[in-house]
């Protein structure tokens, strides 16, 4: 062991260990506890960022912990690999998507080894290799079979930047959840899978997830939309048809005003070929690559169709008015609009000069005209129903329109099926084809995979491609012409059920081994940013239920415990450039001036040139404040990363970059270092500690140990409070510095003190402690440790607090050691020095003592 910590010296060598000995390699074991333990998978996008980083020392700290249980730990790691970006950047840089991906996945992996994570990494995964799309392939023809999957002609969310097809849970705000872009509505033929048929089970089975955040759960939860209602037919004047409407007020249905229809309901499209007006209204809708100050002007905007509905119960007219606000995906299209008790109905009755009525009481027993009541109360203006109260309402309503035979009580959510088509080249090919007669039909099993048209590194990617493409396309099926689907998948469908396939990567008889799954299934901890409670996390948890009907799997969900950790955020700074440009300059470029306090009041560039600060912001390329992992591991190496990663800040909340804080952290590593080089060189012999036999000094620190082993250990397991654990084992380092070594039962203390820490510490900075740990047990190797027991005999208990008191008046309170002999407690009080004051020279005539209460000194 050298005298220095010199981390570069230290990490690789037990790096190679590691990979040579296959450490963290693991198989299924019946005899011992399993625990899957899960990051989310990286997108190869070229370099690893601080968010990777910390997602994947959060899974590393609990995987290293779980061994030192005893348990046979799987963590695996794969890559993303399919995807627009690859597809790009190979335009971009006149390359093949395949040859800019692995590359970076080449060097990505080696930013991963060089942080010492513990990877069994025989099971890594590569989602674009046809070994394993094969598997997604063949899982969706029997999808097909089951009538589970079907295509379209559909309207669809699509970006005109990216050139694709967008899910519902893609589009953000309007926007591509990639590239910001607005999107637009298009109608086109479309793959879908039928999510829908598991909303019901996608819902309630959220009540299951007990250690998921309730903000994910919450977040689904919006996104399914359960609704529990009414469906109501409306007959439609001179016509058989009706109109099928999704209520959960019906006890507004006296007050309705007019019918309310999507711009994408078939009675709109079946009108507006007729109609150009109409037809008109409706291409709008889908223009929705407008400005916002258009698309707010266009809110509440509709067309009145001229065409009446039957109220139900009144038997009068309702005009029947297609408008913008109505969702086609929720419900039935069509709301019965009640603009004195809905908000947007109010708002488009407000907008288009339409009748407003009121049928439900205020509290205050007045009708404000200028106001929308949501409040559920006694019903007016309803006939019959008048003076009912909402239950009694809603009974009565439902019971005559049920006679009326035009009822009926139904739950309707807002998620919709996935549509899994991609029009891009880099994904995993569809494996359906179309007859020349029209009829699709899947590719034959023993056909897959579909592998991609092979595309070369030239300069006229997109023109080779489209070539390739038409080409590849065409084959015969029974020997009937067809051709190939185009479309690939959406790259959340790789995503969506590689869990399950790191249990049997290699598993060449089917999708899912169903021994391997069944010992390691289901996942015990997931770690991922919240940005993924929707998308990623909602499929994830429907392919599960996918898998589960299809018997590949078991259990109902997919992940028992979910973490998701909070963003990593760094200075950002930038200048006005031309066209009112920002252009972003990298932190290392910036020299700054800050006030007392440490906040920065003025910002230059190299040149002098004053720059902007946007404050503390997600690190991220298109700011260029990013940190590169690598660099910060070449200064200060790769456990001082990773302890201050789990140290800065609570892992769900965001953490703020400061290299000071590093600077820290490496500061302790060195005096831990330090504090273990001095103890070997003394000589001693150990012997076991009898705790009786200890001075109260050295049971102090032992029952701070003892205390400190307890409260790490729950930190890490219960809490997940890594940042506290941390603090915690810092604590107990610095009073081992003060603790000085007088005689031969302070070193044997030392010494356990000190390999207690080298193994709480072991999950962070694994490196290190392999050195240490090998240099204090004669050359014995920390990996196939357990972690330490404390004893609850030796525990401080906080609470014991001892009051104090002089001829009965309570003087102060102190806290002792439950397990202190009543001499020893005597000897400690009356060195306390408020206590000599007091006594001064009088004599103590008697000492009354209540154990753990009460001590009273009678002068």
């Amino acid at each position: 062991m050298e005298k220095e910590y010199y981390p570069k010296n230290i990490e690789i060598y037990v790096q190679k260990y590691w990979e040579k000995n296959k450490i963290f390699e693991v198989h299924e074991d019946p005899n011992k506890e399993k625990y899957y333990c899960l990051p989310m998978l990286p997108y190869p996008s070229g370099k690893l960022h601080m968010g990777h980083v910390r997602n994947y020392t959060i899974s590393d700290v609990i995987s290293r912990y779980q061994r030192m249980l005893g348990k046979n730990v799987l963590q695996p790691i794969g890559w993303d690999a399919f995807g627009l970006p690859a597809e790009e950047a190979a335009i971009k840089n006149k390359t093949a998507p395949s040859s800019w991906t692995y590359k970076n996945i080449q060097y990505m992996k080696k930013q991963l080894q060089s942080l010492g994570f513990s990877y069994d990494w025989n099971r890594e995964i590569t989602t674009c290799k046809p070994e394993y799309y094969k598997w997604e392939q063949w899982f969706f023809i029997q999808l097909y079979k089951k009538k589970l999957v079907y295509k379209k002609n559909s309207f669809v969310n699509w970006c005109e930047y990216d050139k694709t097809v967008l899910a519902n849970e893609q589009v953000i705000n309007g926007c591509c959840w990639r590239c910001q872009n607005i999107i637009k509505i298009k109608k086109i033929p479309q793959w879908f899978i039928k999510t829908r048929n598991y909303a019901e089970s996608l819902y309630d089975d959220l009540d299951q997830l007990k250690n998921w955040p309730k903000k994910v759960k919450n977040m689904q939860r919006n996104w399914i939309g359960k609704s529990k209602g009414f469906q109501i037919s409306f007959n439609i004047e001179n016509s058989i048809n009706k109109i099928k409407i999704f209520t959960t007020r019906i006890d507004t249905i006296m007050g309705v005003t007019y019918i309310s229809i999507s711009p994408f309901h078939q009675f709109s499209i079946n009108l507006s070929k007729k109609n150009n007006i109409l037809n008109e209204f409706i291409q709008k809708q889908n223009q929705n690559s407008l400005s916002k100050e258009k698309l707010e002007k266009m809110k509440f905007c509709g067309i009145n169709t001229n065409i009446f509905a039957i109220h139900p119960i009144t038997n009068k007219k309702i005009p029947i008015w297609i408008a913008n606000f109505v969702l086609n995906e929720y419900g039935t299209g069509a709301v019965m609009s009640v603009p004195g008790h809905n908000e947007n109905d109010w708002n488009f009755a407000i907008k288009n000069n339409l009748k407003i009525k009121y049928v439900i009481q205020h509290q205050s027993k007045k009708l404000l005209q200028k106001k929308f009541i949501l409040e559920k109360g006694i019903l007016i203006n309803s006939r019959e129903f008048n003076k009912l109260n909402y239950e009694d309402a809603v009974h009565e309503i439902t019971k005559k329109l049920i006679k009326k035979n035009n009822l009926k009580i139904k739950t309707t959510y807002k998620l919709q099926d996935w549509c899994v088509s991609r029009q891009r080249y880099w994904g995993a090919p569809i494996p359906m084809a179309t007859l020349d007669n029209g009829e699709i039909v899947p590719i034959s099993e023993k056909e897959l995979p579909v592998i991609l048209p092979k595309i070369e590194n030239d300069h006229n990617f997109l023109k080779n491609l489209k070539k390739k493409q038409f080409y590849w396309s065409k084959i015969k099926i029974n020997n009937q012409p067809a051709t190939r689907e185009l479309d690939t998948f959406d790259t959340f469908m790789e995503s969506s059920w590689y869990y399950a396939r790191y249990t049997c990567p290699n598993f060449k008889k089917g999708i899912i081994d169903p021994v391997a799954s069944k010992y390691w299934l289901p996942v015990d901890q997931y770690i991922g940013g919240i940005e993924h409670a929707i998308m990623h996390l909602m499929y994830f948890r429907f392919y599960h239920k996918l898998l589960r009907d299809f018997k590949f799997v078991q259990f109902d969900e997919p992940v028992k415990n979910l973490i998701c950790q909070g963003m990593v955020l760094s200075e950002a700074f930038y200048q006005i450039r031309k066209n009112n440009q920002r252009y972003w300059i990298n932190p290392s470029n910036v020299y700054t001036k800050k006030d007392i306090k440490g906040k920065i009041i003025k910002a230059y560039d190299q040149k002098g040139k004053e720059v902007i600060y946007a404050g503390m912001i997600k690190m991220s390329k298109s700011k260029n404040n990013g940190i590169q992992p690598e660099l910060m591991i070449n200064k200060y190496g790769a456990d001082t990363i990773r302890l201050f990663i789990m140290f800065a800040a609570p892992i769900e909340s965001s953490l703020e970059w400061n290299e000071y804080g590093i600077k820290g952290i490496y500061r302790f590593l060195k005096k831990l270092w330090k504090l273990s080089f001095d103890y070997i060189q003394i000589k001693h012999v150990y012997k076991n500690i009898q705790f009786s036999s200890l001075n109260q000094k050295q049971k102090t620190i032992y029952c701070f140990l003892h205390e400190t082993i307890a409260k790490v250990s729950d930190d890490i397991s219960r809490r997940k409070s890594f940042n506290t654990a941390i603090s915690k084992i810092m604590e107990l380092v610095n009073k081992l510095k003060k603790f000085k070594l007088k005689e031969e039962k302070d070193k044997c203390i030392m010494r356990d003190a000190l390999l207690c820490i080298i193994k709480m510490l072991y999950p962070f900075t694994p490196h290190l402690c392999f050195i240490l740990w090998k240099s204090l047990n004669n050359n014995c190797l920390i990996d196939n440790e357990k972690w330490p027991v404390f004893e609850k005999k030796f525990l401080l208990k906080t609470n014991n607090i001892l009051v104090v008191q002089i001829n009965g008046k309570k003087q102060f309170t102190i806290k002792i050691l439950d397990n202190l002999k009543k001499e020893e407690i005597f000897s400690y009080v009356k060195k306390k020095l408020l206590i000599q004051k007091k006594i001064k020279n009088n004599n103590i005539n008697k000492i009354i003592y209540i154990p753990n209460k009460i001590i009273n000194f009678v002068i």
